[in-house]
């Protein structure tokens, strides 16, 4: 994505708009959990299924590029950095301080300022993100999986599988 096309500047409105309703959203009494509702209704452009608990405080650029299964939990001060696209299953708990991270830059400096690099995170059903994970751009972890705490994933994660560490990495198999 170019920064300095037409469609950035949209983006950007967007951002404008998502920071204003998080910001909002993160000030609320927990327990005004129809604002809370509310709010998040404008963050991710429409109604979240029941089953789904974002606690706040939460924060993303976009919103409208995630997607949330049934019986999601989402605890307090995550990131969702969605204008790649996030996708999450089923079953998925995901514990604080976590970040999804979708865009990048370019490596070449003459582009870094000039593009975004923008991939999508798939999160499977039933997988176990520990507190302050990072999930980078383009990245699917299987099924079943847990990602311990403080990794940061580069790389699918297959399913069924433990990953930890900078960079993480497959620790053991999970039934």
């Amino acid at each position: 994505m170019h920064v300095r096309k037409p469609g950035f500047a949209r983006h950007i409105e967007r951002v404008m708009e998502v920071t204003d309703a998080t910001s909002r959203l993160n000030v609320l009494p927990f327990s005004d959990t129809e604002g809370r509702a509310e709010l998040l209704s404008v963050v991710f452009g429409g109604p979240l299924p029941e089953s789904v608990t974002i606690y706040p405080p939460f924060f993303t650029e976009c919103g409208l590029n995630t997607t949330f299964g049934e019986n999601v939990f989402v605890n307090q001060g995550c990131t969702f950095m969605d204008k790649g696209g996030i996708r999450i299953g089923n079953g998925v708990m995901i514990a604080p301080k976590v970040n999804l991270i979708t865009g990048g830059h370019p490596l070449p400096l003459a582009e870094r300022r000039e593009y975004l690099s923008l991939a999508p995170i798939v999160i499977e059903n039933d997988v176990w993100i520990g507190a302050a994970a990072t999930i980078t751009q383009g990245v699917t972890i299987g099924a079943g999986s847990v990602v311990a705490a403080g990794a940061v994933v580069t790389r699918d994660v297959p399913a069924h599988t433990l990953v930890a560490g900078v960079p993480a990495r497959v620790v053991k198999p999970i039934d």
